[in-house]
């Protein structure tokens, strides 16, 4: 996705943002490849982006994921952070739900809640982008990355909800643990879930086995280094859970609020959702009669050995992107 210059305005935006869609949908709708008699185009980008179908164990075309992905009230789109064909194909799901619903709600990991006044002035035209930057922390790629989205969703007048704890809260309860919480003032403690579960059940148990992953030594730990990691990484994971049930809290309650028929496209890193767990497990407790569906975004070299079982547990659908050099 290529950075949009700031002179472009909203209505041209929207024409460059959808034509960029419209050349992914084109690309992924042979599902990688267009079979012998159709008139699919064939070309460099038809392999852009392959979508595999988790339950019915077969790459399907862009378009039956876009179809699936309407049906649902909540759409979660766990992305890798570093990966720009990931948010190409962000942005084409978000095109593709609002073609398909009358109305949308986005919701980002990439902004913290208490930034919600400066960025419903953004999009309401009340304030510039370069204001709406310098207060609401964007992330380092944030123009790269993300701007489409919230331009996309700005042009088209959708709410976009900035679903994500507070770092700096998230950082307290990663040294102090959940009573972190307990010691909030009123407006701080707005910006946190009414209720953080943080159980140790399969989640935690992924969570513990990518902190190992990320330990670090020379030879095996004592018992005091073990001690330690353990304390260290319950503390961490109660960090991880304040972050999915304020990004759970902030998702459900967009979408009671939201007229009837809308559908809210959450995205985050794909930890926090794949697999059902994190963020989707917290908006289903709160929503249980809501529709959801989980996409996986994953990157590798080379579309063509894409393997859909390897990567099914993660989502109702993956999406194979080719992974940068």
């Amino acid at each position: 996705m290529c950075q949009i210059p700031h002179m472009i305005t909203s209505r041209r935006f929207l024409v460059v943002l959808l034509s960029s869609a419209s050349l992914l949908f084109t690309a992924c709708a042979s599902g990688g490849g267009a079979r012998p008699g159709s008139t699919e185009p064939v070309g460099a980008t038809t392999a852009a982006l392959r979508v595999y179908d988790s339950k019915a164990k077969r790459f399907v075309p862009f378009a039956q994921l876009a179809k699936a992905a309407a049906r649902a009230d909540l759409v979660f789109f766990g992305e890798q952070h570093d990966d720009p064909a990931t948010h190409a194909s962000e942005l084409a799901v978000l095109a593709a739900l609002g073609e398909r619903r009358p109305s949308v709600v986005v919701t980002l990991e990439m902004f913290e809640r208490d930034v919600q006044p400066l960025l419903d002035q953004y999009l309401a035209g009340t304030i510039s982008e370069a204001n709406f930057l310098a207060g609401a922390r964007p992330w380092d790629r944030y123009t790269t990355d993300y701007r489409a989205l919230v331009e996309l969703a700005r042009v088209r007048g959708w709410p976009v909800i900035a679903a994500n704890v507070p770092r700096r809260l998230a950082s307290g309860v990663s040294r102090r643990g959940l009573a972190m919480l307990d010691t909030l003032n009123a407006t701080d403690r707005r910006f946190v879930a009414k209720d953080n579960i943080c159980p140790k059940d399969a989640y935690y148990t992924k969570f513990a086995q990518t902190m190992t992953g990320h330990s670090a030594g020379g030879g095996p730990p004592t018992a005091a280094d073990a001690a330690a990691m353990a304390q260290m990484t319950d503390k961490f994971y109660e960090a991880q859970c304040v972050k999915d049930e304020a990004m759970g809290e902030a998702i459900v309650n967009a979408w009671r609020a939201a007229p009837k028929g809308t559908i809210v496209f959450q995205v985050d890193g794909a930890f926090h959702s794949d697999a059902g767990l994190g963020t989707v497990e917290r908006a289903r407790r709160r929503a249980p009669e809501a529709k959801t569906i989980v996409l996986s975004a994953v990157p590798i070299a080379d579309l063509s050995k894409a393997n859909g079982a390897e990567h099914a547990d993660k989502g109702d659908y993956i999406l194979f992107t080719r992974a940068p050099k």
